[in-house]
C-alpha cells in the first residue's frame, strides 16, 4: 500500500550505494538478511520504468550477494571442526525460491565438519515471510508450529536459517539453539562461539 514511499527509499538506497561505489569502489553489496537481499536484488526491477535510475539500480542489483555466496567464493579452512554438531538447515524463502540459493549454505556447513540434516518438509514456509507474521498472524502461527513440528522430529542439536524474520518465528517456539548460517562459519574458522548455542 506504500509503493510511491517503497520507491522513494530505494532510490534513496541507489544513491547512497552508487555514490559509495563511484567514490571509494565496491565489489560487492552483502547481505546478511536474505529477505533484504531479495529485493535489493530486485532494484533493477523495481525502477525498471524510472528512466532517471533505472540503469543504476540494475547496475547495483548486479552486485549484490548474500553473504554465503561471498563466503563460498573465499573457500575457507575449517579451524574447528563441528563433525559432532547436528545442523538443521531450514531453507528461508527468500534465500531458496527468491533467490534461487539452496546448496551453498547446506554445502559450506558440510566444508566447515558440521552434520547436515534436512527438515522434513524444509521446502515450506515457517510463516515469517516478512510482514506475512504480523498481517496474518493465526495462518503465520500454524506454519511456525508446524514448522518446529518437523524440525524436532529430527533432534538437530542447532538450526541454521539465513534469514533473521526466519530465526525469529522459528526460536520463539523452540528450546532449540536457533542461529544465523554463517555465525557457525564464522565459528567454525576461528570465529566466536554463537551466543545462542549455550553448552553445545
Amino acid at each position: 500500500g506504500k509503493h510511491d514511499e517503497t520507491l522513494r527509499m530505494v532510490r534513496a538506497n541507489v544513491a547512497a550505494w552508487s555514490r559509495e561505489r563511484a567514490e571509494n569502489g565496491l565489489d560487492a553489496i552483502v547481505m546478511t538478511a536474505s529477505g533484504c537481499g531479495t529485493i535489493v536484488k530486485d532494484y533493477g526491477y523495481l525502477l525498471q520504468d524510472d528512466h532517471q535510475w533505472a540503469e543504476a539500480a540494475s547496475d547495483l542489483a548486479g552486485i549484490v550477494k548474500d553473504v554465503t555466496e561471498v563466503v563460498e567464493s573465499l573457500k575457507l579452512p575449517a579451524k574447528n571442526s563441528g563433525s559432532e554438531i547436528r545442523v538443521a538447515y531450514q531453507d528461508a524463502c527468500s534465500l531458496a525460491h527468491g533467490q534461487r540459493i539452496r546448496e551453498a549454505p547446506r554445502a559450506l556447513l558440510r566444508d566447515a565438519g558440521f552434520e547436515v540434516v534436512e527438515v522434513p518438509d524444509g521446502h515450506l514456509c515457517c510463516g515469517s515471510a516478512g510482514t506475512y507474521s504480523a498481517l496474518q498472524p493465526v495462518l503465520a502461527n500454524l506454519l511456525g508450529d508446524q514448522k518446529v513440528e518437523h524440525i524436532q522430529s529430527i533432534a538437530p542439536d542447532v538450526v541454521a536459517v539465513g534469514n533473521i524474520g526466519c530465526i525469529n518465528q522459528i526460536s520463539a517456539r523452540t528450546r532449540i539453539p536457533v542461529v544465523h548460517t554463517v555465525e557457525l562459519l564464522d565459528w567454525a574458522t576461528g570465529g566466536p562461539r554463537p551466543s545462542g548455542l549455550g553448552t553445545l
